[in-house]
């Protein structure tokens, strides 16, 4: 069983290699649902997002849902950042482990671009109305524990994208495989995500009065046309990774990740990161992200994301349940840093 387990996760990592070739070409910013790409959790931003190979809570089902099967205990997390300019990132997530063998989950995902005055050219100031957009994404995951050191599982999303009264939606899945090692708990993750059909926007400003022959008179002027927008594909992300617990007292706990990404429209890169933990109470987190990445050299002082640093402390409730709070420090070059905050119960 344990040869078939470690041919089979070589079979899936060959697989996630040879992928590459379907994207030789550089294809930056050309997909739609952005959001899907942005890291979730304090926890594994202050990690520099190198998370796929980790199994301790609910976020794993973003960065792997074959992984969350192994957490312990049930958990529910709500996290919020104040994200790019002025924009609120949120995601809640619920798993419930059922019988330590099966677990399942529900997700929300929501970026909220606030709203705006409507203007026109004979009203600059303001028509009275108010125009808005947000991307929200909603999914339910299952998670089986094969053997006590391999799972799988995957995700379900129903993702949407709305910019006044146009939206586009979309149905996307992830999958997501984890093995821990006999080499002192090591663990190997991998994960595929949004993969699904195109996005494209759809609503009621896209009808408008057309003359078809301006050049000859007598035509109706008041027909009404639509106007066509392009689909644009979902950005499909493969993740391979590996963690592993450097140092295991009965006081501290020190972990150690690396993870390796090829996204669909964007350029290859290395994230890592390290944890240290304290009588599982209080925690101390740092990594970076894109550390190795393909960009060419004039497009190094563009680069957002970097160095994250972060903290969490946790909090047992009479063995009945536990209360966690975490928090995350990005650097993101023009746009500023970023700060995120998670709560979260287990129990």
């Amino acid at each position: 069983m344990k040869q078939l387990q470690s041919k089979l996760f070589c079979v899936v990592l060959v697989m996630v290699m040879m992928s590459s070739v379907l994207f030789a070409q550089s294809k930056v910013g050309t997909t739609a649902a952005q959001f899907l790409g942005n890291s979730i959790g304090p926890k594994a931003m202050a990690m520099g997002s190198a998370f796929v190979a980790s199994n301790e809570d609910v976020t794993t089902i973003y960065w792997n849902p074959g992984a969350f099967v192994q957490a312990e205990k049930s958990e529910f997390v709500f996290s919020n950042s104040d994200w790019l300019v002025g924009t609120k990132f949120r995601w809640f997530g619920l798993m419930l482990n059922l019988d330590n063998e099966n677990a399942i989950g529900l997700t929300i995902t929501q970026l909220d671009y606030g709203e705006d005055d409507v203007t026109t050219v004979s009203m600059p100031d303001g028509t009275g109305e108010k125009w808005s957009a947000y991307d929200f994404a909603a999914g339910f995951s299952y998670s089986r524990r094969l053997t006590d050191k391999f799972s799988i599982g995957g995700t379900a999303k129903y993702v949407s994208q709305r910019i006044w009264n146009e939206s586009a939606n979309n149905i996307t899945f992830d999958i997501g495989l984890l093995y821990v090692t006999d080499f002192n708990g090591m663990r190997l993750g991998m994960s595929m995500s949004n993969f699904g059909g195109d996005l494209t926007l759809d609503g009621k400003d896209l009808f408008n009065r057309v003359d078809i022959d301006p050049a000859h008179s007598g035509s109706n002027k008041t027909l009404t046309g639509k106007l066509k927008t392009d689909p644009w594909p979902m950005p499909l992300l493969f993740r391979v990774g590996v963690a592993m617990d450097v140092i295991k007292t009965d006081m501290l706990r020190g972990t150690i990740a690396v993870d390796a990404l090829r996204p669909s429209d964007n350029n290859e890169s290395v994230n890592m990161g390290a944890q240290l933990g304290w009588m599982d109470m209080l925690f101390v987190r740092g990594g970076y992200k894109s550390l190795i990445s393909q960009e060419p050299v004039f497009s190094k002082d563009l680069q957002q994301e970097g160095l994250s640093l972060g903290a969490g402390v946790k909090y047992g409730l009479q063995g009945l349940m536990a209360v966690e709070v975490n928090y995350a420090y990005t650097k993101f070059g023009v746009f500023g840093n970023l700060n995120t905050m998670a709560l979260s119960i287990s129990f």
